[in-house]
């Protein structure tokens, strides 16, 4: 059990490298080189969503040590919009620019000619729905477990 785990650790990171990498390339053939792929997984995340900077992070859309760092320079590159809160000045809220918008848009463009790909001798229709979620069950495990305290 102790391998499985652990090899399940090691995959769910490459594979998140490996989609970053996937995005990347996109991002080239678009031409695009003033956003990342971080950045703009990011900005698919947000969508239509006005979100201040600490939901960002709170909703796991990214890591909180590069938050102003990303945010700052999509700002900087026009495509987030950044304005304060009405309720709370201390606030800044962000939301996509049109600019962004048309990078989430080329994004599902991406992921539904994945979804083409992705027939059905190399995926059963329900196999994603599995994975799906054990997923899910291992990252409430894991959410638990920070709660832990040793006795």
């Amino acid at each position: 059990m102790k391998k499985a785990y652990l090899e399940t650790i090691a995959l769910v990171e490459r594979l998140h490298r490996e989609c970053l990498e996937v995005i990347k390339a996109d991002l080239d053939r678009q031409g695009i080189r003033d956003l990342n792929n971080v950045q703009a997984m990011i900005l698919f995340n947000i969508g239509s969503d006005v979100l201040s900077v600490g939901e960002l992070t709170n909703r796991g859309y990214y890591l909180g040590s590069n938050v102003s760092y990303n945010v700052k320079k999509m700002v900087e590159n026009g495509y987030l919009i950044q304005e304060r809160s009405p309720h709370d000045r201390r606030a800044v809220h962000v939301k996509l620019s049109d600019k962004a918008l048309a990078v989430v848009q080329k994004m599902h463009e991406m992921y539904d000619r994945h979804l083409q790909a992705l027939n059905s001798e190399t995926f059963k229709d329900d196999e994603l729905d599995s994975v799906n979620l054990t997923l899910r069950r291992l990252e409430r495990f894991w959410a638990a477990s920070m709660d832990y305290t040793p006795r």
